[in-house]
């Protein structure tokens, strides 16, 4: 069985963190939320805070070869939050050096700036913040899903559906050699 993790904490977009965890079991994955403390993290959603959510794992309770992906959500607070974190840096790194799929949706692209990941690489986020990518290096375009050899990005929940569906298939095409950071 697959094993995914999504690494978020408090203030991540509740419709990119649901969206895609229920997209994932429904295929059969088992997926895991990962987060810098046990307990519960909050979502935000329509502009405040929203339901919570249990987390399965920390991250000092798991490394990136326990799982065939990891999925980041965005909202403002969570990525900023994560970016802080040599721990949640580190984990990210470790996929990338794994070969192993990797998704973000919205402002999730800042702890992959962070995490020095992007330079080169094709990719989308919310609009506000293509200016962060293209200063770190990558190639920033306006499409509702990006693919760059087991990276896959989107801009908001709008793109939901597309970033499911594209994460779903890397998935299960395992490892991909080209994968790099």
């Amino acid at each position: 069985m697959k094993r995914i993790a999504i690494l978020a904490t408090n203030g991540f977009e509740e419709s990119e963190l649901k969206s895609p965890k229920e997209a994932m079991e429904k295929e059969g994955f088992n997926v895991e939320i990962v987060s810098l403390e046990k307990g519960e993290i909050k979502g935000w959603a329509n502009g405040k805070w929203s339901n919570s959510y249990k987390v399965d794992k920390t991250l000092s309770e798991v490394k990136a070869e326990d799982y065939n992906a990891l999925i980041l959500p965005g909202g403002v607070i969570n990525p900023d939050l994560l970016r802080r974190e040599e721990t949640a840096l580190n984990f990210v790194r470790d996929f990338f050096k794994l070969k192993k799929p990797v998704a973000a949706i919205c402002h999730a692209p800042w702890t992959l700036i962070s995490a020095g990941v992007v330079k080169g690489r094709k990719m989308t986020s919310f609009n506000s913040i293509n200016d962060d990518l293209v200063n770190a290096g990558a190639n920033w375009v306006d499409q509702e899903v990006v693919v760059d050899e087991g990276f896959v990005t989107s801009r908001n929940p709008d793109d939901l559906p597309a970033f499911n569906s594209k994460l779903i298939e890397e998935i299960k095409e395992g490892k991909h050699e080209m994968q790099h950071a």
